[in-house]
């Protein structure tokens, strides 16, 4: 015989957690259904009678109750009471994982398969001390009333617009003809709305990019110093990734055609406007080597141009998409040039590739975010984005030369290191210094920074760390340096 239900749940509600009553109730009955305790037309004690032995106000159990029987699992006969559902089949008994233990300090383990990630995070984890990052604007300088402004704007668009529902799954059209003619004007790109993806952020571009290029097999050239979450976008996506060295300063063309003529080669990745991790800019000669090799075996170029905008000594490179836009796919990024959070890149190319992406997208998204695309659209139009990018390239030239100095005084020649023409990062080199050593007591003493592994293909590799010093004011980027230099002189 079934003991009292009050003393089946007695031990398992504890109003002092964070569980509300009624749950716990629902989720115990529950598990006493499943375990075969309460058997199929069983009655319950009625909510009165329940709440009173329990010490709970009878609304809770009622609540408890009306909940059960709308998920099918207790049944009302009317006058004669609540029971458990007969159409229950006999329970299966033996050892089972209870559906809720609310008295468990322990999180839950899945009881299914999950595939592997990295063992090393992609994103520096937040937490104390201070964050070197590998080339993040400072979002503390974007105007806030002109990011208002494009927000009100957008809402205030006539509603017959229905700009608030779904919408197309390549970005809106103001944010796409925006860019299109922010490219043409800037960038020597001869593109329309349809050429354009709009995305959450380059990154979101690069994995939709990969989706539609790469199936398991397909190789894909990159340089054996290069950006990590392209790796693992790639990888993915079950690309065999195939590294070539550089020759100099940049990507050595000699070895990417042999490695044309020994795999078949689907795409090749590269940041030709500021290599990453190493900040060189890729020469016009090279530029059109890869062209004509991409032609000759007709694989595509994947352009990540991450940090177009900011460019100190001389104006930019036109970008490799502005000569081939048919071997060309353009990856481009907002969110530097405004503020990080905002999320908000774009992918320029053939409108069959626009195409599929927009499948993709839509598979993993839907549509975008319209209001921020459209308020991102409002400050192109308006100028206002044009106006702080001659802003912030005035700062940030300026914190780049302090920067440098800085890193003179502090470690004279046991560093080695070029101030970078653009970007908004240095490639830090220590001869003779064993990095790995340094790493880890600078991150002793409370710096986050990416590992010199991070940007490395294989372990043959130049070593060297990428410190960005865009996001640091002077006291940040002096006490960062600092902090770096009292690491070099632990290690002697």
């Amino acid at each position: 015989m079934l003991r009292p239900l009050h003393v089946m749940l007695g031990d398992r509600i504890d109003p002092a957690l964070p569980t509300p009553i009624y749950i716990q109730v629902i989720a115990a009955i529950i598990r006493d259904i499943e375990r075969g305790r309460l058997a199929p037309g069983t009655y319950l004690p009625g909510s009165r009678q329940l709440a009173t032995e329990l010490n709970l106000n009878r609304k809770t159990i009622v609540f408890a109750y009306e909940e059960l029987i709308a998920q099918g699992w207790l049944e009302s006969s009317g006058t004669r009471g609540t029971m458990v559902a007969t159409t229950f089949p006999d329970p299966v008994r033996g050892k089972r994982a209870d559906p809720l233990e609310f008295k468990s300090a322990q999180k839950p383990n899945p009881q299914y398969r999950i595939l592997p990630t990295p063992a090393r995070p992609l994103a520096l984890p937040g937490g104390p001390g201070i964050k070197l990052d590998e080339g993040a604007p400072d979002g503390r300088l974007f105007p806030n009333e002109a990011l208002m402004q494009a927000y009100r704007n957008a809402l205030l668009r006539p509603p017959a617009d229905s700009h608030l529902q779904y919408r197309d799954p390549f970005g809106t059209l103001q944010l796409r003809s925006a860019i299109a003619d922010m490219l043409r004007h800037q960038r020597g790109l001869t593109i329309g709305p349809e050429e354009i993806c709009v995305t959450r952020g380059s990154q979101n571009g690069l994995f939709l990019t990969a989706q539609a290029l790469i199936r398991p097999g397909d190789a894909v050239i990159v340089e054996e110093l290069t950006y990590e979450p392209a790796l693992a976008a790639f990888r993915m996506m079950g690309a065999k990734l195939v590294s070539v060295p550089f020759d100099g300063p940049a990507i050595d063309i000699d070895a990417v055609e042999k490695a044309c003529r020994k795999h078949k080669v689907r795409a090749i990745f590269l940041t030709p406007h500021h290599q990453f991790p190493t900040t060189s800019v890729l020469r016009p000669e090279r530029r059109l080597a890869l062209l004509n090799l991409a032609k000759q075996f007709g694989f595509a170029i994947i352009e990540d141009d991450y940090d177009h905008e900011f460019h100190f000594a001389s104006q930019p490179l036109l970008p490799m998409a502005a000569f081939a836009p048919d071997h060309v796919i353009y990856l481009g990024s907002l969110s530097k040039l405004i503020v990080p959070a905002l999320r908000v890149g774009y992918v320029v190319a053939p409108e069959p590739m626009i195409r599929a992406l927009g499948h993709y997208v839509s598979l993993t998204d839907g549509m975008g975010n319209t209001v921020t695309e459209d308020a991102v659209a409002d400050l192109i139009t308006s100028g206002a984005l044009r106006r702080h990018a001659r802003k912030v390239r005035k700062i940030y030239g300026e914190r780049r030369e302090r920067f440098a100095e800085r890193l003179r005084q502090s470690f004279g020649d046991r560093i080695a290191f070029e101030t970078p023409n653009g970007g908004l990062a240095f490639w830090l080199r220590f001869p003779g210094i064993d990095l790995l050593a340094l790493e880890t007591e600078a991150k002793a003493l409370g710096l986050r920074f990416a590992s010199s592994e991070s940007f490395m293909v294989h372990p043959q590799a130049e070593r060297g760390l990428r410190i960005g010093f865009a996001s640091l004011n002077d006291i940040e980027a002096e006490r960062a340096i600092q902090t770096l230099a009292k690491a070099l002189d632990r290690i002697g």
